[in-house]
């Protein structure tokens, strides 16, 4: 082992997500003189990171190394880790595709990029090019650790697990850390004080236990205060995250279920059936969704990166606030030995009972020199499996499709969809799913197009 961490970063040309993680792991004294692989296709989004990364590095006055290259196995010829963060297709047009040929349909969606018509897809698009980074991390770097952010998660994941097992992979989110400081809001007290376990899949994971840490060492149920600043209407505050989407969905669901779930009202609203309906706008307003919030998301960053990237060109410095992704936790753990804890998104091996064999959930991992190392959690409250299982059979589907070359399946993975199969009949669904395929063209594999690649890939 070298002094200091090889780590590749593979679709670098997210600048701003670049510098938060390779910031957070030059932070690290130990990981100071990493060796920082930046790799992309747009040659001039990659241009920019190496800029801002070079930047980056004088501000710390950390003797590390960065290089940039569009090759992607240049990138992770002997690397430590690799981190994976692209996303195929991009806004343009891959993502506007996902929301605008099911709205013709009358399907509106919040973010599409985890279930639904628009996770299924990006789950179409991405997962083979996961696989080809899979196989290139097995001949070049077999030991590496891929930190994969890339959604739809847990089908990445699974795809990934079944595909490539020996791959040391992990799917990394930051919904639940930072639920926890959205909470710790709304209740007014420190984050720090908190204590908690959650456990389910990515998205779709409940805080089981919720305490505070008191002055005296005892623990209070913070479950209670929630459930009657809610009724009392002094909960939610306004979200600093997303001020068009203030978290009443997951509030309610907290009321329905007795548990709250770690991901923003605008994700979840679209994986269930009850919150997004064409013929009660009431639901809408009552529970403030803001339909079409991940286009509306991406013209605001493209707007606000144009003028961000003006100011870096002629900054002698980056300003560099820690972020709370686990990114440099886990390399910093491996590295050194020093112990840490995250949330990681991993096969389901006996970790939760009730969910399949294999299917990716999200669990408390160990992390230190021996890797990642899952906690099993047993029995889930029933209702909450019973919520998470029909999420996870789209998934199941969406990963079946690729791993058996079957069109067949894409539509079974749409039918089976709560909020799709909400408001589309059968007929719909197979239309709305023979669009979206046709629309997005080369952007999927061959075989979803040519019976003759189909038959040719089996």
């Amino acid at each position: 082992m070298s002094a200091s961490p090889t780590i590749a970063f593979i679709g670098a040309g997210s600048t701003v997500f670049m510098k938060n993680l390779v910031g957070d792991i030059l932070h690290r004294p130990a990981l100071a003189g990493a060796t920082v692989r930046l790799m992309d296709i747009d040659a001039e989004r990659l241009g920019q990171s190496k800029l801002v990364a070079e930047k980056l590095i004088a501000t710390l006055g950390a003797p590390a190394t960065v290089t940039a290259t569009t090759s992607q196995r240049e990138a992770v010829d002997g690397a430590d880790f690799v981190i994976c963060a692209f996303q195929i297709g991009g806004f343009e047009p891959a993502t506007r595709v996902d929301f605008d040929v099911p709205k013709q349909f009358g399907l509106e969606q919040t973010i599409a990029d985890t279930l639904g018509l628009g996770g299924i897809m990006r789950g179409l698009r991405t997962v083979p090019h996961l696989w080809a980074l899979c196989a290139d991390m097995e001949e070049l770097c077999p030991d590496a650790i891929l930190l994969q952010y890339v959604n739809p998660m847990a089908i990445n994941t699974w795809a990934i697990a079944e595909r490539f097992p020996r791959i040391r992979q992990v799917g990394l989110c930051h919904s639940v850390q930072g639920t926890v400081k959205e909470l710790a809001r709304d209740l007014d007290i420190d984050p720090a004080r908190i204590r908690y376990q959650s456990a389910g899949i990515n998205h779709v994971a409940f805080f089981l236990r919720l305490e505070e840490r008191l002055e005296d060492g005892a623990h209070r149920d913070l479950y209670p205060a929630l459930r009657e600043g809610y009724r009392a209407g002094r909960i939610p505050k306004p979200s600093e995250w997303n001020p068009r989407c203030p978290n009443l969905v997951r509030y309610e669901m907290m009321m329905r279920l007795g548990y709250f779930v770690t991901e923003s009202s605008e994700h979840f609203a679209e994986y269930v059936p009850w919150f997004i309906k064409r013929d009660r706008p009431d639901l809408i307003e009552r529970f403030q969704i803001p339909l079409d919030e991940y286009p509306k998301r991406c013209v605001e960053q493209q707007s606000a990166w144009a003028a961000q990237y003006a100011e870096y060109q002629l900054a002698d410095s980056i300003g560099i606030e820690p972020s709370h992704e686990y990114a440099s936790d886990i390399v910093n753990s491996v590295w050194t030995g020093e112990p840490s804890v995250i949330y990681g998104n991993v096969p389901n091996h006996r970790l939760i009972d009730g969910l399949p064999d294999g299917c990716a959930v999200e669990v408390p991992c160990l992390v230190d020199a021996n890797g990642i190392q899952p906690t099993r959690i047993g029995a889930l409250p029933p209702q909450l499996v019973a919520l998470m299982r029909t999420n996870v059979n789209v998934q199941e589907l969406t990963v079946r499709a690729l791993m058996e070359v079957n069109r067949e399946h894409v539509y079974h993975a749409a039918m089976m969809d709560p909020h799709t199969g909400a408001e589309l009949d059968l007929d719909q669904i197979w239309n709305v799913v023979d669009r979206l395929i046709d629309a997005h063209g080369a952007w999927l594999p061959d075989w979803l197009h040519d019976p003759a690649a189909r038959i040719a890939a089996q």
